[in-house]
């Protein structure tokens, strides 16, 4: 067992952060290839139910998302008849850390943070729903551009998905946007379906997209989200990997720290390459118009299974099906979709079981990331 998660888990089981006011947040900076295979701690008393205590990871600023969760916890709270607090951790490993030595009850995890709990406790963790946007069960890790000259042809309005297994580039126009399953920027929901996108009387910028081999980004800086992040780290690895690119060497890593703080950093000229989730740049819409048009997309990766929210193995079986329901009519409400929608995307929410997880848990494994 190694002496600095150990060192870390002491330090969480005795800090008050996730218990304590909701505008704290857990700073633990676990490394992902740091945890081990690790019992629930067995001095770990069993949960109270006068309140639950509920983890967010950051897709945004965290005092942004701190503010967007709200509205969800009384929610909760009203249907539970218990206070339901939300919190956002400093990074993935901060929830780890949090449910795993007790502090949390629920927490909304990325793919990988959640496999990495389930390696880092076994018996602490249980998947109750996986989250849906726009109709799939699964998204991509997408790579950004503001250089158009590294393009095989001029950008158009458009985006990519895998079609039999091979990232295509769907295009669309001025009017129509681009069918593919992740809302793309540019485009809102009317009542005929998805329309342009106006806000205060500006029209935000469709989405570019262009065809370039991942072979541009030999020798540059690359802004990734962090190196828990499934789509903004793990998966674009794996594709610069398969390409035959070192991630390690042959380009230069630098880590915004969110899907957002990427985007921002392409579009304000910290880089000129990056990977995010799926459509990131909507996180910037609403300050920056064009940002559509600045940061161009050129390549998606494979499919990667969506988020999970789990809650701990030893609450009441009736807490964890209320919370489900809760929560899956929730996002079924106008007001849920918008919030969701802000937050991380989500469209909708349905079952989900551990072993959903497997195949992700095997990509790290192959990965290297449980290696001691």
């Amino acid at each position: 067992m190694k002496k600095s998660l150990l060192l870390l888990l002491c330090l969480a089981l005795v800090a008050t952060a996730c218990g304590g006011s909701a505008e704290e947040t857990v700073e633990e900076p676990v490394a992902v290839e740091e945890v081990e295979t690790l019992e629930a701690p067995a001095t770990t008393a069993a949960p109270t139910l006068d309140k639950i205590i509920f983890g967010f990871v950051p897709s945004a600023e965290q005092a942004e998302l701190l503010d967007n969760i709200q509205p969800m916890m009384k929610v909760l709270t009203d249907g539970l008849g218990i206070e339901v607090e939300g919190f956002v951790t400093s990074d993935y490993s901060g929830l780890l850390v949090a449910m795993g030595s007790g502090q949390a009850d629920v927490g909304a995890f990325a793919t990988l943070g959640y496999v990495t709990a389930m390696n880092a406790f076994p018996t602490r963790f249980e998947a109750i729903a996986k989250s849906v946007r726009y109709g799939s069960g699964s998204y991509h890790g997408t790579f950004w551009t503001t250089d158009a000259s590294v393009c095989k042809s001029t950008p158009v309005i458009g985006a990519f998905e895998n079609i039999n297994g091979v990232a295509t580039l769907v295009t669309g126009s001025e009017t129509t946007p681009p069918d593919v399953k992740a809302l793309q920027v540019g485009w809102g929901f009317g009542d005929d379906g998805l329309i342009p996108e106006v806000r205060d009387g500006v029209t935000t910028s469709p989405g570019l997209a262009c065809e370039a081999d991942l072979s541009v980004m030999l020798g540059e800086e690359v802004l990734f989200v962090e190196e828990g992040s499934t789509s903004g780290y793990l998966y674009p690895s794996l594709q610069l990997k398969k390409a035959g690119i070192d991630y390690t060497s042959d380009i230069t890593q630098r880590f915004a720290g969110s899907h957002d703080g990427v985007i921002a950093g392409l579009y304000n000229g910290d880089a000129k390459f990056g990977v995010t989730y799926d459509d990131a740049r909507r996180t910037l819409r609403k300050t920056n118009a064009d940002v559509g048009e600045k940061v161009i997309a050129f390549g998606i990766t494979e499919e990667i299974p969506n988020d999970v929210i789990a809650v701990r193995t030893d609450l009441p079986q009736e807490i964890k099906e209320k919370i489900y329901q809760i929560l899956s009519e929730y996002i079924a409400t106008e007001e849920g979709q918008a919030i969701m929608d802000e937050i991380y995307g989500w469209t909708d929410l349905v079952p989900a079981v551990n072993s959903e997880f497997d195949v992700v848990r095997e990509a790290a494994e192959e990965f290297g990331l449980y290696d001691n």
